[in-house]
């Protein structure tokens, strides 16, 4: 990371300063350079300022993935101020609770997305509420709330640019920048509070294995909202000095167009993204020879696709801002490595307690959780507990080895649902796979074109018959699986889903 550059205000300024020209976002219809991102962004900040915005209160964002979203909330760091995302898959309770979570001040809002208006889920969920901030009071349901601008509707008096140089000048590396939200697969969303410092640090230490670097024109499915859409995409190529290519909703026709058009050098997000774009039928003709083998293994040409394993399974949380485990993803491993998470990046230590659960610590992790004691989060001597299950071999490499709260018995035998999805995801034709337990029966929901038969015959040869699952759900619908709003595997649906057994889609 740049030394002049520990902050995202100095890191926008840097960037505008060094590349003016070059394209920061492009979506389908527009492109912004970094100057234009710096000048719009600094504009919007002024009109924040003038409304009430100062350094530390919390701007909770709720949008899709645009040139919008970035300005908005780049308006927001520049000034001191902590952005929170939001996501446009949240419903009225969840959407208010975590509004009160992270003691949200101002609401920023698109006024409608897939149909639905956020300002009447907010009324539906607290009447009373909008009428109340709009009368400059408060409301019980979110009582730290001062203000809801939808995007169109910031006001547009501003303050004087001076006065907006003088607050990003004040904004320093252990000021905090972002409330990002996320959960377990059963459990509550919770705030991860980052820095300035930690969470560009954080991203930084991962570029190289990423291979996001100097002009590389990045493609990633994720919404901003998540930590791969923020920190993965936008902190990602900021850093860098490259382009962001981004969708509000992608669609596999118009995502392939977009990717030819921007001779796009890198795709990255989930495997099953990927995945789902290879299968369309548009995509064997598509010129994607631009991409570089740091890609997802799935949209490159077969001849430059990595052996199954071969390649690091880059590992990371809401909690270490992105991915704090890997190695270059360009590059195959040592072959005694082979499966492997790769190696600490620099700025996370890791170590594994006596039950097997990997322990982090360092200055790239969250400050904290929105609500909790540090007491409650670390340890006395700083280690975070991470809830995931693993090992480290004598070189340093990870190994994960599934979570311990997913952990089940099947017939007083132990069943480790990641050991049973990788000799699923193993099958030639799998694209994707979860597992959970099932009235103490071992289900999956696999995304693939192919029957249970031949999935359960494949998965039979590599797993004992205490771990085959009985409960099925074959699918070639890549939109069956239930997500939760935080982009998680809803493992309680997928309970529901695979209740009735085996079912055939």
């Amino acid at each position: 990371m740049h030394p002049d550059a520990e902050t995202f205000p100095a890191l926008l300024t840097l960037r505008s300063r060094t590349t003016p020209d070059l394209p920061a976002l492009v979506t389908d219809d527009r492109a912004v350079d970094y100057a234009e991102l710096d000048e719009a962004s600094s504009a919007v900040a002024g009109r924040f300022v003038a409304g009430g915005v100062v350094k530390g209160d919390r701007v909770a964002l709720l949008a899709p993935n645009g040139i919008e979203w970035a300005v908005t909330a780049y308006a927001v760091l520049r000034v001191g101020a902590v952005l929170v995302p939001l996501s446009t898959l949240l419903r009225p309770p969840e959407l208010l609770a975590q509004l009160a979570t992270a003691a949200v001040s101002h609401l920023v809002t698109v006024p409608a997305f897939r149909g639905r208006s956020y300002l009447a889920d907010l009324e539906t969920g607290a009447p009373g509420l909008l009428e109340a901030v709009t009368a400059d009071g408060r409301h019980a349901a979110a009582p730290n709330l001062r203000r809801v601008w939808t995007t169109d509707g910031i006001p547009e008096a501003a303050a004087r640019p001076s006065l907006v140089r003088a607050m990003e000048d004040r904004v320093r590396p252990a000021d905090d920048l972002v409330v990002l939200f996320t959960s377990g697969s059963t459990g509550s969303p919770k705030g991860t509070i980052h820095t300035h410092g930690s969470g560009l640090r954080a991203v930084a230490a991962g570029l190289e294995a990423r291979g996001v670097g100097s002009g590389e024109r990045l493609y990633i499915p994720m919404p901003f909202f998540w930590t791969g859409g923020f920190c993965g995409g936008l902190l990602s190529t900021l850093l860098a000095g490259a382009t962001l290519l981004t969708e509000a909703e992608p669609e596999p026709e118009r995502t392939l167009r977009l990717l030819e058009r921007e001779r796009v050098t890198l795709f990255r997000g989930w495997p099953d993204q990927a995945a789902t774009l290879a299968a369309h039928p548009a995509f064997a003709a598509a010129d994607l020879s631009s991409l570089t083998d740091a890609s997802l293994p799935a949209v490159l040409r077969a001849d430059r696709r990595p052996v199954p394993g071969a390649r690091p399974n880059l590992f990371g949380m809401t909690e270490t801002f992105g991915p704090w485990c890997g190695d270059r993803l360009d590059t195959d491993l040592p072959p005694a490595a082979w499966g492997s998470c790769g190696r600490p990046f620099a700025g996370t230590e890791a170590r594994i307690a006596e039950d097997g659960e990997i322990l982090l610590r360092g200055p790239n992790l969250m400050r904290g959780v929105c609500g909790r004691l540090r007491s409650e989060v670390f340890s006395a001597d700083g280690w975070y507990r991470t809830g995931d299950r693993g090992r480290l071999d004598d070189d340093g490499y990870l190994w994960y080895e599934g979570r311990l709260d997913d952990m089940f018995k099947v017939k007083g035998a132990t069943v480790y649902p990641s050991e049973v999805e990788a000799a699923l995801r193993s099958v030639d034709g799998v694209r994707q796979a979860h597992v959970t337990d099932v009235d103490g029966e071992v289900g999956a929901v696999v995304l693939t074109d192919l029957t249970v038969d031949a999935v359960a015959a494949a998965t039979k040869e590599q797993l004992s018959a205490f771990k085959l699952p009985t409960r099925w759900l074959v699918t070639a619908d890549a939109t069956v699986t239930p997500m939760t709003a935080t982009g998680k595997v809803d493992k309680v649906a997928m309970r529901s889903l695979l209740a009735d057994g085996v079912r055939k889609l």
